[in-house]
């Protein structure tokens, strides 16, 4: 049948002006979505998302409890203090956006790590485990939009998963923390996300009582981790190790116990931002080469996070 219309050569049908897509989907960030993306822990920090509190925190002056938040949280000081945290990152050359919620936030919105978890090709949306935390996720998604990011993956189902309970080993592994905030539904379809990516998707049981793998274990270099001695999980130790990476065990004690050391963002190799007042862990972290660059966080650890809660970590240089 001939083609009497002469639509074929157009080049909506097809014709000789038709351009077809090739590029892979990879190869168009930082082109047709914006420059995004990490596949490690410790290569330069180029992009954060951030949400500055505000009069949400008001609530746990009430019930603290109630909200997740271990005792009345101040906001005005809580938002000197991100604001602090926000300087040190633009210091760093890191480029800062903000959430920037519509209408009132929900009081945990400030802790972005919880709600994102970022892949080469986009980002994974986290679906946070409890029902005071949950549509966090909403106002996450609209502004990873906004900025550019492409979403590969939004979790279903029963799975349930915040960001910090992930984390890069190297380009092609990544390790997830099984626990309170993270199921075995949500490794699924982590893995299967991943996959598709050629990489491979491990898991550790978190101990009792951990919030957050993040919690436990952080890397600050291609060969380098700091780990908790007895609570960093048994799997997770030796696939750091097979991976080749050297351990800093932090020391037992207060610092730890009932504080905020762990809580830290990598700026780049060895180089890292921290809660200012852990004077026995920063000497450890400066004694096997770590710079520490420091902000106040006393208030905002009332609210039951620091620095690597705060922080949607968005892109970082390739590993």
């Amino acid at each position: 049948m001939s083609d009497s219309s002469g639509l074929s050569n157009t080049s909506a049908y097809g014709g000789p002006g038709w351009s077809g897509r090739s590029d892979t989907h990879r190869a168009e960030i930082g082109r047709l979505w914006a420059e995004c993306g990490i596949d490690t822990e410790w290569a330069r920090l180029r992009t954060v998302l951030v949400h500055r509190p505000g009069a949400e925190l008001e609530i746990s002056n009430s019930d603290p409890d109630a909200v997740q938040m271990l005792d009345k949280v101040d906001f005005a000081k809580a938002c000197e203090q991100h604001d602090a945290m926000v300087e040190a990152y633009r210091s760093q050359g890191v480029e800062v956006h903000y959430v920037d919620p519509p209408g009132q936030p929900r009081p945990n919105q400030m802790f972005c790590a919880d709600l994102v978890f970022l892949t080469p090709e986009g980002a994974i949306l986290a679906r946070p485990a409890s029902t005071v935390r949950a549509g966090e996720e909403r106002e996450i998604q609209r502004r990873l939009a906004d900025i550019g990011v492409p979403i590969v993956r939004t979790l279903r189902g029963t799975a349930v998963f915040e960001g910090a309970d992930a984390m890069w080993l190297d380009p092609k592994t990544v390790m997830v923390g099984k626990g309170l905030r993270t199921n075995q539904e949500a490794v699924g379809q982590i893995s299967s996300a991943l996959s598709e990516m050629g990489v491979e998707t491990l898991s550790a049981d978190l101990p009792f009582g951990t919030m957050h793998f993040m919690g436990l274990m952080r890397i600050v270099d291609k060969d380098l981790a700091v780990c908790w001695w007895r609570r960093t999980p048994f799997s997770a130790v030796r696939a750091l190790q097979e991976r080749g990476y050297d351990i800093v065990w932090l020391p037992e004690g207060p610092e730890l116990d009932h504080g905020r050391a762990f809580n830290f963002v990598t700026l780049g190799p060895r180089k890292i931002l921290m809660v200012a007042g852990y004077e026995i862990v920063q000497r450890t972290l400066e004694g096997v080469g770590i710079e520490c660059i420091t902000v106040d966080c006393s208030e905002l650890v009332k609210a039951a996070g620091a620095i690597g809660c705060l922080t949607g970590v968005v892109g970082r240089d390739p590993g």
